[in-house]
């Protein structure tokens, strides 16, 4: 769904005048700059609490160019079902005025019947970029063993996706899989085809892990970047342990600025998944029932969506 920066002033506006905390409707944007708004994607875990048709129409009335669909168990489509459920879930979402460009899955190894089918299936319904699964180190072989063992993995299935056309996506993540790390994650696409597996660069994790050298990360995995994820973070002292706390965007300690100022200067500007980790009713951890009121969950994302462009923008 490409909107014409016309129509994108005039949705945006209409949304702000409706937020307290912006006292102009189009003062957040510059629009005298060449830079144009991020395209963002509305990670519909957080809409999992509606069918697919009424999370697509929700995202598009908010302004977000797409859904990314979890495609994986506990998702909106389940992987069995992808056959039959995707091809009708993108056809909603696209009568709903919204599209489906990437989808978040649990492919790890073509040897997997369903990984195939999630493929063949998102491809020829115009998806273009999954997100996979996320691989654990195996506690009776090296660290190395292991990262070698699944960068043959990664190597198999972007073979498989150049067949079918689609670029996979390896996430960055805080925590002691493979891939909290930089470097891991460069190891594990050393080899593969870069046209059809990269990674989903997650900047709340980046900084997460990488503290202050997140910068070099950028730098390191720049070129393998298709995707990212957009979410915010700050640490918290509790019962005197330290832990970290989403929050909503640009209330936390991710530095938009500089990160989208690289991007910039890197010249990238990949599809955006937007993630609301933060206490949401539930709605936050994907549930199927949630223990808020709906607008007050809506008014968050629509926020969000808002904070983002704003500081892309300012970067």
């Amino acid at each position: 769904m490409n909107m014409p920066r016309r129509e994108f002033i005039k949705n945006v506006g209409a949304a702000v005048i409706a937020m307290p905390w912006i006292t102009s409707p189009f003062s957040i944007f510059n629009f005298d700059k060449s830079d144009d708004p991020l395209e963002v994607h509305l990670f519909s875990k957080h809409l999992q609490f509606l069918d697919i048709k009424e999370a697509a129409r929700i995202a598009a009335k908010l302004g977000f160019e797409g859904l990314d669909l979890t495609v994986r168990p506990k998702g909106h489509i389940l992987p069995e079902n992808v056959e039959t459920e995707l091809p009708q879930a993108i056809q909603d979402i696209k009568e709903a005025g919204s599209s489906c460009k990437m989808i978040t899955t649990t492919i790890s190894d073509v040897k997997n019947t369903d990984d195939l089918k999630i493929i063949k299936t998102a491809a020829e319904n115009g998806v273009e970029f999954y997100r996979s699964d996320w691989f654990k180190y195996h506690k009776d072989r090296s660290m190395q063993e292991s990262i070698d063992i699944y960068q043959q993995q990664i190597n198999e299935l972007g073979e498989v996706n150049k067949q079918y056309g689609i670029t996979g996506c390896y996430q960055n993540h805080a925590g002691t899989s493979i891939g909290s790390t930089f470097w891991e994650v460069k190891q594990l696409l050393e080899t593969v085809n870069p046209d059809w597996f990269g990674t989903q660069y997650d900047i709340r994790h980046a900084m997460v892990d990488g503290g202050l050298s997140w910068e070099n990360g950028l730098r390191l995995l720049k070129d393998h970047i298709k995707t990212i994820v957009l979410k915010d973070f700050k640490w918290k002292k509790t019962n005197g342990k330290w832990e970290v706390v989403n929050v909503p965007i640009g209330e936390g300690m991710v530095d938009f600025k500089s990160y989208f100022k690289l991007l910039k200067d890197y010249d990238l500007k990949p599809p955006v998944s937007l993630h609301l980790e933060y206490p949401l009713g539930g709605a936050e951890k994907g549930k199927s029932e949630i223990t808020v009121d709906k607008q007050f969950v809506f008014d968050a994302m629509q926020k969000d969506l808002a904070t983002v462009q704003q500081l892309w923008q300012e970067a």
